[in-house]
């Protein structure tokens, strides 16, 4: 309609502007649905390899051989590569198309999946999750910028959402059952040939439903940022990682976080003068959207966390099978769901972001805290259950409103890089979690060994220390996000969530 008001003077221009129209809105109109089925398909893909791998690392640690103190890395690995190239990955679909870099991505990330199914050693592996998490990189922000395309009326876009954000929400804990029965009934490689397998009908989906785009324009890669950025991040959770080997005043540990910090530094002020920046300040100009990444940021540092030290909980101290465990999962995303549908289908009625992020955080931490009881002889129905739960409502409250938030009201040219953003902090977010509460867990164990001896009742409690240990910062986490989202958010409604009183589409 808007384009009727802007006719230029001659009848061919006309002609081409209402064809141009016509083509771009046929597409959205029949197709629309498939492309949100594909794209979810692949967010299913990035989601579910951030915990799929978790149940099967005690069988892959027996398997390969590696220590304690590597174990880690099979995920970190992964959501290091992946949030560190997010940036760039949404930088790329905005300058090569989203269709070719959803389709190179899906590319990568099987190809990883391939190599790590049949890694005969630790490095091999470790690689693998690397090479997938390349692959992530380039699939996330093009998959979530294909959504934000194709989804133009507010409704519409609300359900959209609705139903992109819940697998998001739900992805790492489908990814914990789905681990749990691939270990079991087969063997722990098949944690990684699952995403190979579920990459080739993603590609197959998007040759079908993804019209290819071409770009208004083709911006220039920001190498300098790319370097910085990436650098930056790596060094921050390889950081943390060694601080588990050698200690806070290691010198691996406090060189490493001091070069990220200027590094990091150097990024958001080159990134104020570049001339085509990787990560345009203006993104963070309304005040919503950067209040929802940093909300996506500390909720990631917190809960992926505490899917690693739950699952070695359950297999090493209660001795659950892989099947199990992830069975003992399936409550939180039933929760997850739950949380969903508050979020986008109940709260908008009556209450904002400004109260419901919040509430979300603090619940989580309360359940976190809840953990922290967890001993040897604790029951699932009564001491797990009922946090498991209540965990995952919490969570559910957050992501899909968060990911709306953060990604709406961008211009065009920028909607790679605000998908990538989001992904992005929800991936270092993991990272940063994962390397610090590891090393915060094991210092404590440490302690505990030392204090106790190392009589094999001592070592499963100082396991059960350093667990207990790991939830309490990672619910002061939660705590400190919920203040910080009461703060930041502005008072309301806002007009992106307010047409979330559309019953989810699921």
């Amino acid at each position: 309609m808007d384009g009727h008001a802007e006719t230029a003077p001659t009848g061919a221009t006309v002609g081409k502007a209402a064809s141009s129209a016509a083509s771009t809105q046929s597409v959205p109109d029949r197709r629309r649905w498939w492309v949100l089925a594909v794209m979810s398909l692949a967010q299913l893909i990035i989601a579910l390899d951030v915990t799929v791998v978790n149940v099967a690392l005690p069988e892959a640690q027996r398997a390969l051989g590696f220590s304690d103190s590597s174990r880690q890395w099979a995920i970190t690995a992964y959501a290091l590569t992946f949030g560190s190239l997010l940036l760039i990955g949404g930088r790329i679909a905005d300058t090569l198309g989203r269709r070719r870099t959803l389709l190179v991505g899906l590319a990568v990330f099987g190809i990883g999946s391939a190599l790590g199914g049949a890694a005969g050693n630790f490095g091999v592996l470790a690689a693998a999750r690397a090479v997938q998490g390349v692959g992530g990189a380039l699939l996330a922000p093009a998959a979530l910028g294909t959504v934000q395309a194709t989804f133009t009326r507010a409704t519409e876009r609300a359900r959209a959402f609705s139903v992109f954000g819940t697998v998001a929400g739900l992805g790492a804990a489908v990814g914990l059952l789905v681990g749990g029965l691939l270990t079991e009934h087969l063997n722990w490689r098949w944690t990684m040939y699952v995403n190979l397998v579920l990459s080739v009908v993603a590609v197959a989906g998007t040759l079908l439903t993804v019209r290819p785009d071409r770009p208004a324009s083709r911006a220039r890669i920001d190498v300098l940022g790319t370097l910085m950025v990436t650098s930056g991040l790596f060094a921050l959770v390889f950081g943390f990682s060694r601080a588990e080997v050698v200690g806070w005043s290691g010198t691996a540990t406090w060189s490493s976080l001091s070069a990220s910090a200027v590094l990091l530094a150097a990024f958001i002020a080159w990134q104020a003068r570049a001339s085509a920046p990787l990560m345009p300040l203006r993104i963070f100009a309304d005040r919503n959207r950067a209040a929802s990444l940093l909300a996506l940021l500390l909720v990631n540092t917190g809960v992926f966390s505490a899917f690693l030290f739950l699952t070695y909980y359950l297999q090493v101290t209660l001795h659950y099978t892989p099947v199990q465990t992830g069975l003992a999962f399936l409550p939180l995303i039933g929760g997850t769901l739950a949380g969903s549908v508050l979020a986008l289908s109940v709260f908008p009625r009556f209450i904002g972001p400004r109260v419901s992020i919040p509430a979300g955080m603090l619940l989580a931490a309360g359940n976190l805290l809840w953990l922290t009881r967890l001993d040897a002889d604790s029951s699932y129905a009564q001491n797990i259950l009922p946090a498991l739960v209540l965990l995952g409502v919490g969570v559910g409250m957050i992501f899909p409103t968060a990911t709306n938030l953060g990604t709406s009201g961008v211009q065009e040219s920028d909607h790679g890089v605000a998908g990538a953003l989001v992904n992005t902090t929800q991936q270092v977010g993991g990272s940063i979690g994962i390397a610090l509460l590891s090393t915060l867990s094991a210092s404590a164990a440490g302690n505990y060994i030392a204090s106790h001896g190392t009589g094999a009742a001592a070592l499963q409690n100082a396991a059960l220390h350093g667990y207990s240990v790991a939830y309490a910062v990672a619910a002061g986490i939660f705590a400190g996000g919920a203040l910080l989202s009461a703060l930041l958010f502005r008072n309301g409604i806002p007009e992106e969530i307010r047409s979330g009183e559309a019953p989810v589409v699921l």
